[in-house]
């Protein structure tokens, strides 16, 4: 059960790969992630095929080293050329019981020299003797033997790493070995026991470096040969390595080390990716940066224009306010002058509806036609067309293209791409950010305007203002009334009605008395707009006004967050993966 949860996990972290890959965004760094996961995702493929195959164990060391000797040792059987003077391995020998063939082990056969031979150490194992790496041939020809090596390499499940007292700080194999370690299990081996010096603590300090390394094995190739063809049965060192190879290394211990390589392998490729977005990132972060800096000053602009049009303006929102008012007040005197005046709003509003030019002015219109439902499916409809045009002159044309210029060059530094940055994006952005913006202060200013009004409704104000206004009328009225009744019949000397005249010069002070008070009243009603739009104004100082613009640059970037957060994740679960899996023996070294 634990075997088959473990598979799960696996094919679960391959699907998790998948996705993460699939989801990439159009950056260079995640592009590169995408070829390295895919590639690691056909070896994951090429591990599942082979997963109960035998135990797959090739050598890797330098000329003369004697891999070929310790290969001939290890079967019991000379099974391949060996001279400890000069290379004699140019193709991969693949030494295996009949009835296996490289097909089944995901191995081109053209690749390597098969040797079938019927011996007991053969049973779990196939054994691959390797070209040596330090040749002088060109790594890139293809059918050098350094690149069949590096072809065969990724099929291998242990590294037999053969070194001796002269080739063990050889650099060449120490990159070949760097190259093929994230995806194999290590065995140290130094071979020429009975020529050489014991090298294995100093080749330990050196290798430590880069490696967890296990045990050492210090052996006689050549001895352990010649003891194996005399019927004798391994002695010392090299008896502990054919107990590892033969009895430890059996039975499901294969299928465990290939889950294993393939958890190092996969470790090693997510930490590949890693240092790549962390080169890129920084770039990013100021694409970031530079975005943010963009857009609050294209936002501060905006918003100071606005703030500046709706204090220009605010004399245009005086009728919204007086039906407030009025419409608090209910039926007095002076509320009645109220609605009077109100009524001219709508001519008013209809006329500023074909003037809207910008954000504000549309904000404007969209508070003061609030309250008008009769007309707002027809507002709605002739304000689109207006408001398109207004809001695509709004945004300073200038400021939106150095913005555009600007944020290509970091778009490009950063590896994204430069069209979201393209001043036709950008207007339309701009634009649609207007909008928004113009919506977000049309309901500012609704609630705005109900508080001055609620503030300006006080019984004491109501009182006073229809107090004047009485005191008036009944003064008017006084006056022709006394002439009328009294001076005309009950005077001692009668005086003529008032004519036509009189009324029309009453009525035109009273007119006048009621444009007083208005002016005083909406004058009050305009200061108080003013120290509201000032405080409202104040938390138009973010960049809120220019939220929507660049938001396609932005995306992108977050993508690439998205991007780095999943790699984080899929980084701890290998972790935690790897953590889990029991290794055969803590003789078999790995890559740090």
């Amino acid at each position: 059960m634990a075997h088959l949860e473990l598979l799960a996990e696996l094919d679960s972290l391959s699907d998790s790969l998948e996705r993460w890959v699939a989801d990439a965004p159009e950056w260079q760094p995640a592009r590169t992630c995408r070829a390295l996961v895919r590639r690691l995702l056909e070896r994951g493929r090429s591990m599942r095929v082979r997963l109960e195959a035998p135990l797959v164990v090739a050598t890797l060391g330098g000329t003369g080293t004697g891999k070929s000797a310790l290969v001939n040792a290890l079967v019991g059987a000379h099974a391949t050329r060996t001279d400890r003077a000069r290379p004699t391995t140019l193709l991969p020998v693949m030494i295996c019981r009949p009835g296996i063939t490289p097909k089944m082990l995901g191995i081109d056969p053209q690749l390597v020299e098969l040797v079938q031979r019927d011996l007991p150490a053969l049973g779990d194992m196939v054994i691959i003797d390797c070209p040596d790496p330090d040749t002088s041939e060109q790594a890139d020809a293809p059918r050098s033997n350094l690149a069949r090596l590096r072809q065969i390499l990724p099929h291998c499940d242990v590294l037999l790493v053969a070194t001796t007292q002269q080739k063990y700080r050889s650099a060449r194999v120490a990159e070949e070995l760097a190259g093929a370690a994230p995806g194999a299990r290590l065995v140290f081996v130094q071979t020429h026991a009975d020529e050489d010096q014991d090298i294995r603590e100093d080749w330990r300090r050196i290798l430590q470096e880069q490696y967890t390394v296990g045990h050492i094995f210090l052996v006689d190739s050549l001895a352990a040969l010649n003891d194996a063809q005399a019927g004798v049965g391994p002695r010392g060192e090299f008896a502990k390595l054919v107990d590892l190879l033969t009895r430890q290394l059996a039975g499901t211990a294969p299928a465990r080390i290939r889950r294993a390589n393939f958890l190092d392998l996969v470790a090693d490729t997510l930490a590949a990716c890693k240092s790549r977005f962390d080169e890129g990132l920084p770039a990013v972060r100021q694409l970031e940066t530079a975005v943010d800096e963009q857009r609050s000053s294209l936002a501060a602009r905006l918003a100071e224009q606005t703030r500046s049009e709706l204090l220009a303006g605010r004399r245009q929102w005086e009728g919204r306010l007086v039906n407030k008012v009025a419409a608090h007040w209910g039926f007095s005197p002076f509320a009645l002058v109220l609605r009077a005046f109100g009524s001219v709003g709508g001519v008013v509003s209809g006329a500023l509806l074909m003037r809207v030019r910008t954000p504000a002015q549309l904000a404007l219109w969209g508070a003061l036609e609030a309250g008008r439902t009769l007309h707002r499916k027809k507002s709605e409809r002739q304000a689109d067309a207006s408001a398109d045009r207004a809001l695509a002159g709004t945004w300073d044309q200038a400021g939106l293209h150095a913005a555009s210029l600007v944020l290509t060059g970091y778009a490009t530094e950063a590896g994204l791409d430069r069209n979201h940055a393209a001043v036709e994006v950008v207007t339309a952005e701009a634009v649609e950010a207007g909008r928004d913006f113009a919506t977000d202060v049309a309901g500012e200013l609704e609630l705005l305007l109900d508080r001055v009004a609620r503030r300006h409704t006080g019984w004491f104000t109501r009182w006073r203002y229809d107090i004047l206004l009485t005191a008036m009328l009944v003064v008017i009225l006084l006056r022709p009334a006394k002439n009328f009744f009294y001076d005309s019949w009950l005077a001692a000397q009668p005086v003529e009605v008032f004519g036509v005249e009189f009324y029309l010069l009453s009525a035109f002070w009273f007119l006048l008395w009621c444009v007083v008070l208005l002016w005083v009243f909406t004058t009050r009603l305009r200061r108080g707009l003013g120290q509201e739009i000032g405080s409202l104004s104040e938390g138009w100082k973010n960049p809120r006004p220019a939220a929507g613009i660049f938001a396609r640059l932005e995306g992108e970037c977050g993508r690439v967050e998205h991007f780095g957060r999943e790699l984080e994740r899929l980084q701890q679960h290998v972790a935690t993966l790897r953590h889990r899996l029991d290794l055969p023996d803590d003789q078999l070294a790995h890559r740090r």
